[in-house]
Formats: structure tokens, C-alpha cells, sequence
């Protein structure tokens, strides 16, 4: 295409970068934080400073936020990253603090981009400035604050935590970059097709600085001729290969693996395969999601489906031995059996009951009766005496012996569901323990 007739350096800036919203008024989305009379935009317009983070996925204002909330309240501001910086830019931004406090009686708010990034001992480093006034922090990170930011910097700042943008806000922002003259596209003179700019905000999944860099892509693909349209085959183009929000082993990665493992655990096999296909779709390794539909079958099903933990181990070996994509369908097979699987985690349960006991117990002594006894002088010390064999009695079972130490009191840690295989097992069980005269056998 032609390019325009002339540019300015305004225009020569990424098209996101300069449709950076100027005034709440122009801020797209975060209606829970920036809505009339939400606590955020109080505190904004009131030009009130105070120690935040704002925790949220990529492309929804964490940066614009801080530099408006700096703005209103008439501070220096200092944007660090902390993929960049280091101690030495630490201290320049302290002093610079320092200076504007001392000298023009100026608060500063020191923004730190990725602060997930900086290790404890930097993140501390922060705190006896904020302690002193020197400056506000405020703080970005696409993390979960309770795991990444450290306590002591946590509990002096308040977290907002910002949400994706919906589709509706991310076509009026393509819109707007379109029709706006000073900032946006507006110069060019192209029309869009409503569905192509549809397409675009899906494919951004919820990515306002995406949106934008994909708008001005497929602008810059728009043919010459009059009227100059963006087509829905244009944004097909630059849309294609898009992935929805994953980050492998951060927020969403468990937010995910934690709707499928319920999902399956709630027998709802529609609701598995859609979380599967979801982390697929992010990049997540078949082969994690295998190992955990191992764990499922162990930890949900266990004895109700005995089947279950086979197929889960089948299913991991099929995609050593395939690969994709044949192989993603045999971690989809075993994902709607385990969702369908009858569930149980009397087994879990029981486990756990356990080990509180030999915890709470300690080392209690092996009842002699039942130790072997592979030499004379431990048949003399009556090792193995008195001791039944199971498969000498009817049913292969012993009525009224005890297998627990004798300090112990008597015990029933599993305890069998009516569901499945386990249904059967609990019939098996009462039946024989009725021989003991109803004891725990």
C-alpha cells in the first residue's frame, strides 16, 4: 500500500503505545476498579497516593494506571522493569525520590514492571523508603502477589487485580484507533468489516495492547483501492496462530489444571475435555497432563474403578510411543473415563488416617504372633506362636484376630463407597466382619 503522505515521530510509535488511554474517561474495561465511586478511581481523581500492585494478565493497563495515578497527585514518576534493573538503578531512583521530596517538595512513585521478577533480597530493598515516605510503590506483575511479591511488601501496598478485557471493550478500542485522526489510524481512511474487527478482539483474548498491534498489522496489509476495507480475510490472516492466555507453570497454568482435575473429580466429562483441550491449545506438555490423569485415577477413583489407573497409564505411554496429535486423543480418552469412572477417595482418606496414627502412635512393637521366626532361638522366644494361617480357615479369613499393634486401639480407616467396584468390596467386608462379632477385622 501507499504510505501516507507524510509522518510525524508521534505516529512512528507503535500504535498501542500511542493509544494509551490520557483519562479515566478513556480507559477501556476494569469497570469493578475504575466504575463511578470504585475505591481505585476515588483514589485517582483525589490525587491520593498509596502503595499498590496491580496484578493482571498482559495488554489491561497495569502501566497507564500508574502513570495516571502519578499524574492526578502531581508526582515524579520513575518506571523501572525488573527484567532490566538492578541495585545501582535502585539507588538513582531513591536519590532522584530524595531530591524531588527535599527540593520541589514533590512525592515520586516509583512504578517496577514484572516485579515478580526481583528476588526477596530485592524486593526488600524497597521497603524502609516506602517506610519513610520517600516514595509510593507501585508495583505490576502478571503473577499471583501471595506467591511472588514477599509478605513485608505485600502488606504495605493494596492489590487490584485487573481482568481480561471482554470482547465488547476491545472492538471499541479498535474502533476508536481507527477513527482517531490525532493518535490512531484515523488518517489512513480505511473501513473495517465489523466481523474482522470482531475476529481481532477474540483472537487478542482479552489483550488490549495485542488488539491493537494486530489492528495495525492488518492496516498496513489494506490495498489501495478505494474504498480501502479491512476484510475479515485480512485479520484471518494476521489472527491466525494466536493462542488464549497460558503461561506454563504460572497463574492460569494451575487455575486450569485445577478446572480439569474438578471437572473429572465431578463427573463431568464435557467440562474435562474442554479445560484439556484449553491447555492444549495454550502450549501445556500432553505429558503433564497425562502424569495428572495418573494422580486422578489414584486420588478420585482409586478402588471404585480399579480400570481407571491402567487406562490413565496407558494412555501416558501411548503418547511416549505417538506423539501428537494421535497420542493428545489417548490422554482424551482417558480423561472422559476417568470424568465417567464411579469415584472414591476412601483409599486417600484412609491413607492419611494412617499416618496421623503411626505419627500420633510412634514405634509400636510387632505383635510376636505375628513375626517369622526363620531361626530356633526366635521360635524359643516365641516369635510366630499362636499366629492362624488365613488360608487354612473358611473364606480365608480369621474371625476376632487383630492385626494392629496390641497398644493400639482398634481401627477402620477405609471405608469403602457405595459406588463402583468399592460397593462390592464394602458388601465383602461386612460379611466377614460379622464372623468377629462385628469387630474390625
Amino acid at each position: 500500500m501507499a504510505a501516507p503522505a507524510s509522518r510525524s515521530s508521534e505516529t512512528l510509535r507503535p500504535l498501542a503505545d500511542r493509544m494509551r488511554p490520557r483519562n479515566l474517561d478513556e480507559f477501556v474495561g476494569q469497570k469493578h476498579l475504575l466504575g463511578p465511586g470504585k475505591p481505585l478511581r476515588r483514589a485517582i481523581e483525589g490525587g491520593q497516593l498509596h502503595s499498590m500492585i496491580f496484578w493482571g494478565p498482559p495488554g489491561t493497563g497495569k502501566t497507564t494506571l500508574a502513570r495516571m495515578v502519578a499524574r492526578r497527585a502531581d508526582a515524579e514518576f520513575i518506571a523501572l522493569s525488573a527484567v532490566m534493573a538492578g541495585v545501582k538503578d535502585i539507588r538513582e531512583a531513591v536519590e532522584k525520590a530524595r531530591e524531588a521530596r527535599e527540593k520541589h517538595g514533590r512525592p515520586t512513585v516509583l512504578f517496577l514492571d514484572e516485579v515478580h521478577r526481583f528476588n526477596k533480597a530485592q524486593q526488600d530493598t524497597f521497603l524502609p523508603f516506602i517506610e519513610d515516605g520517600t516514595l509510593t510503590f507501585i508495583g505490576a506483575t502478571t503473577e499471583n502477589p501471595s506467591f511472588e511479591v514477599v509478605s513485608a511488601l505485600l502488606s504495605r501496598a493494596r492489590v487490584y487485580v485487573l481482568r481480561p478485557l471482554g470482547e465488547e471493550d476491545l472492538v471499541a478500542l479498535l474502533r476508536a484507533a481507527l477513527t482517531d485522526t490525532e493518535r490512531g489510524l484515523g488518517a489512513e481512511d480505511i473501513v473495517a468489516e465489523p466481523q474482522a474487527l470482531e475476529l481481532i478482539a477474540r483472537a487478542a483474548d482479552g489483550d488490549a495492547r495485542r488488539a491493537l498491534n494486530m489492528l495495525e498489522l492488518a492496516a498496513s496489509l489494506v490495498e489501495d483501492p478505494e474504498p480501502r476495507t479491512l476484510t475479515l480475510a485480512i485479520a484471518q490472516e494476521v489472527a491466525t496462530g494466536g493462542r488464549r492466555r497460558f503461561d506454563k507453570q504460572g497463574e492460569h497454568f494451575y487455575d486450569q489444571i485445577s478446572a480439569l482435575h474438578k471437572a473429572v473429580r465431578g463427573t463431568d466429562p464435557d467440562a474435562a475435555l474442554y479445560w484439556l483441550c484449553r491447555m492444549l491449545d495454550g502450549g501445556c506438555d500432553p505429558l503433564y497432563i497425562a502424569r495428572r490423569a495418573v494422580r486422578m485415577a489414584i486420588e478420585d477413583i482409586g478402588l471404585a474403578d480399579p480400570r481407571a489407573f491402567a487406562i490413565a497409564l496407558d494412555a501416558w505411554d501411548a503418547y511416549d510411543r505417538l506423539g501428537s496429535p494421535e497420542g493428545e486423543l489417548a490422554i482424551a480418552n482417558a480423561i472422559v473415563y476417568l470424568a465417567v469412572a464411579p469415584k472414591s477417595n476412601a483409599v486417600y482418606v484412609a491413607m492419611g488416617e494412617a499416618m496421623a496414627d503411626v505419627e500420633r502412635f510412634g514405634t509400636l512393637e510387632v505383635p510376636l504372633r505375628f513375626r517369622n521366626a526363620p531361626t530356633r532361638l526366635m521360635k524359643e522366644l516365641g516369635y510366630g506362636r499362636g499366629y492362624r494361617y488365613a488360608h487354612d480357615e473358611p473364606d480365608a479369613y480369621v474371625p476376632g484376630e487383630r492385626y494392629l499393634p496390641d497398644e493400639m486401639p482398634d481401627r477402620q480407616y477405609y471405608r469403602p463407597v457405595p459406588r463402583g467396584l468399592e460397593a462390592r468390596i464394602a458388601e465383602a467386608l461386612a460379611r466377614l466382619r460379622s464372623k468377629s462379632g462385628g469387630k474390625d477385622g
